[in-house]
C-alpha cells in the first residue's frame, strides 16, 4: 500500500512510514488541486496538515484512497462529507500541540497588553517611546474563555499560574469540572460581560463562525482585549476593525484569519492589532509531535484496521480492536444475513446488547451491523465510515440499548429491522469468547454457522424431509459442511440451514424446490 505527504511533514513522521513494512511513502510537497488529482489514485493513504487542500474533485479521483490525516487539527481543508460518502477515514491529532497553541495564545496576550511588537518596531526606526507604548498589568484581570477542550484548559491553568482570574463558557464542562479546576463557569454573555481579555478556543461550527460580532462585541467593556488562536471564521473581522477605530475594543491579537494570507487588511494594517502568521502549532516539538501521531495512525489503520482520532468513524483502540474483532465479526454475518435476506424498504434498525458485551463501547458493533445491512441493499460501496451516513440518507432510524443481564448466554447481540411490511429479528453471541454464531433468526433456534456459502430451505417439519434435502444435494455433487435444524413446533414449520462447500447451482435448487413440503428456497454468501 501506498501512502502520499502532500506538505511539510516532520522526517520522524516520514520515517515512520519508511520503517513500516507493507508500505511504501512518496513526498510530494505544493502540488497543485490539479496535480494532486492527477496522482491520488494512486494511493491508499494521503498525510496533509494545512496547505493541501482535499476538496471533493479531490475526493473523487482519489478511487483507492482509504484514509485522510491531518498532522494538526483543523480539518477545514478537507471535504468531510465527500469523505465519509466515500468511505475514506478522515483523522486528526488533536493533542500533539495542545501545549504550544496554549503557550503561544498566552505569548500573544502578554505581547498584547504590554504593546511588545509596537515597542519593539519603533526602537527599530531608532525611537525610544516610552510613554507610548505604557501597557497593562494582567494580575488580578479577568480573562474570559470560550471553549474549555485541551487548549482552553491549558490557558486557564496558565493564566491562574499569573494571578488571573478565568470565567469559561463550555456547553460540554459541569458545574462540578468547573470548581475542580478553580474556574468559574458561565454563559457566553456572562463571558463576554466579565472579561478583561477574551480568548477562543473553539472549532468552526455553524453555532462559533462569527461568534465576535458587533452585537456581541457590543455586550463587553470598553477596553476589553481579544485573542484569537483558534480558527479565524469565528471573528467577523470587519466587526471587529469597526469595535476597535471606535475604542470600544481596546487590541486584538491575531494568529488565525478569514483568508490566509489575509493580506493588508484593516485589521492587520491597525497600529492596535498584533499578528502572527498561524503559528500556533508551530514549534519543533510540536510538529515531530503530530508528525508521528498522524503517521502512527494512518500506519496502522492500513496495517490493522485500527481507528484512532477519526472525525468521520468510531474510534476502536488496538487493544479494544482484539476484544470487540469477534463482536464485529458477529455484527457484520448478521447484518449481511439480513440484508440478503430483506427485500423492501428499512424504516429502523434497533441494536441491543445484553450480558458481558453490553459492558463496552457497542457503536462499533452497530456501525458493522449496518455495514453488513446495507451492503447488499446499496448499490454503491458501504462501510465502517459511511453507513452512518448513508443509513440516515435512507431514513432509516438507529438506535441502541444495553440489558445487563443475558438469560441464555454470557453475551447477546440482538438486532430488529424493521422493514415497510414486517420484522426481521436476529440474536447471536460467541461461542469459546471467539467463534460468532447466530442462535436465533425469527422464532427459529438453533446454532447457525453464517459463513461462506449457505443454502436456506423452508419447509414443513414432516418425515423424510431431511434425507430427501441430503439425497438431493448429494445427487448434484454438493457437499454439506454444516446443517442446522430449527423448528417452531412439531409438525409446523422448519428452517434447514446447510452450509456447503461449493454453491448450489439453479439446477441443485430447483430440484430441491419440487421436493415434498418444501416450502422456499434460497442461497446466500457471506
Amino acid at each position: 500500500m501506498k501512502v502520499l505527504v502532500s506538505d511539510n511533514l516532520s522526517e520522524l513522521g516520514v520515517q515512520i512510514f519508511k520503517n513500516a513494512p507493507g508500505l511504501e511513502v512518496d513526498v510530494k510537497v505544493g502540488l497543485s488541486p490539479d496535480e494532486l488529482k492527477a496522482i491520488i489514485n494512486e494511493y491508499d493513504g494521503l498525510a496533509i496538515r494545512g496547505a493541501t487542500k482535499v476538496t471533493a474533485d479531490v475526493i473523487e479521483a482519489a478511487t483507492n484512497l482509504k484514509v485522510v490525516g491531518r498532522a494538526g487539527t483543523g480539518l477545514d481543508n478537507v471535504d468531510i462529507k465527500a469523505a465519509s460518502k466515500r468511505g475514506i477515514v478522515v483523522m486528526n491529532t488533536p493533542g500533539g500541540n495542545t501545549v504550544t497553541t496554549a503557550e503561544h495564545t498566552l505569548s500573544m496576550m502578554m505581547a498584547l497588553v504590554r504593546n511588545i511588537p509596537q515597542a519593539c518596531a519603533s526602537m527599530k526606526e531608532g525611537k525610544w517611546d516610552k510613554k507610548k507604548f505604557s501597557g497593562t498589568e494582567i494580575l488580578n484581570k479577568t480573562l474570559g474563555i470560550v471553549g474549555l477542550g485541551k487548549i482552553g484548559s491549558v490557558v486557564a491553568d496558565r493564566a491562574m499560574g499569573l494571578g488571573m482570574s478565568v470565567i469559561a463558557y463550555d456547553p460540554f464542562l459541569s458545574e462540578d469540572q468547573a470548581k475542580q479546576m478553580g474556574i468559574k463557569l458561565g454563559t457566553v454573555d456572562d463571558v463576554f460581560a466579565e472579561s478583561d481579555i477574551i480568548t477562543l478556543h473553539v472549532p468552526l461550527t455553524s453555532d462559533t463562525r462569527g461568534i465576535i460580532n458587533a452585537k456581541n462585541i457590543a455586550r463587553m467593556k470598553k477596553g476589553v482585549r481579544i485573542v484569537n488562536c483558534s480558527r479565524g471564521p469565528v471573528v467577523n473581522e470587519e466587526d471587529l476593525a469597526d469595535a476597535i477605530e471606535s475604542g470600544h475594543v481596546a487590541g486584538a491579537a491575531l494568529d488565525v484569519f478569514n483568508t490566509e494570507p489575509p493580506g493588508l487588511t484593516r485589521l492587520v494594517s491597525s497600529e492596535k492589532v498584533i499578528c502572527t502568521p498561524h503559528l500556533g502549532a508551530s514549534t519543533r516539538e510540536a510538529q515531530d509531535n503530530v508528525a508521528v501521531a498522524v503517521a502512527a495512525q494512518i500506519r496502522d489503520f492500513l496495517l490493522t484496521g485500527t481507528i484512532r482520532n477519526a472525525v468521520n468513524a468510531p474510534a476502536v483502540s488496538g487493544e479494544a480492536l482484539e476484544t470487540l474483532k469477534p463482536y464485529l465479526e458477529l455484527a457484520q454475518r448478521m447484518g449481511l444475513f439480513l440484508g440478503n435476506m430483506i427485500q423492501t424498504g428499512i424504516k429502523s434498525v434497533e441494536a441491543q446488547y445484553s450480558g458481558d458485551v453490553g459492558t463496552m463501547d457497542v457503536k462499533p458493533i452497530t456501525t458493522t451491523f449496518l455495514t453488513g445491512l446495507l451492503t447488499p441493499i446499496m448499490m454503491d460501496d458501504v462501510n465502517l465510515v459511511n453507513a452512518p451516513m448513508v443509513a440516515e440518507d435512507r431514513g432509516i432510524k438507529v438506535s441502541e440499548t444495553k440489558v445487563s443481564k443475558s438469560e441464555h448466554f454470557t453475551s447477546v447481540v440482538r438486532f430488529k429491522v424493521v422493514t415497510e411490511n414486517r420484522e426481521h429479528d436476529v440474536e447471536g453471541t460467541l461461542f469459546g469468547r471467539s467463534t460468532p454464531r447466530m442462535v436465533r433468526y425469527g422464532l427459529f433456534r438453533g446454532e447457525f454457522d453464517l459463513c461462506g456459502e449457505l443454502i436456506l430451505l423452508h419447509a414443513y417439519d414432516k418425515p423424510k424431509v431431511i434425507g430427501q434435502v441430503g439425497l438431493t444435494l448429494g445427487e448434484k455433487g454438493i457437499n454439506i459442511s454444516h446443517f442446522q435444524f430449527a423448528r417452531e413446533e412439531a409438525g409446523g414449520q422448519a428452517l434447514l440451514f446447510l452450509n456447503t462447500d461449493t454453491k448450489a447451482d439453479e439446477s441443485a435448487l430447483e430440484a430441491l424446490r419440487q421436493l415434498p413440503n418444501v416450502i422456499g428456497v434460497r442461497t446466500l454468501t457471506i
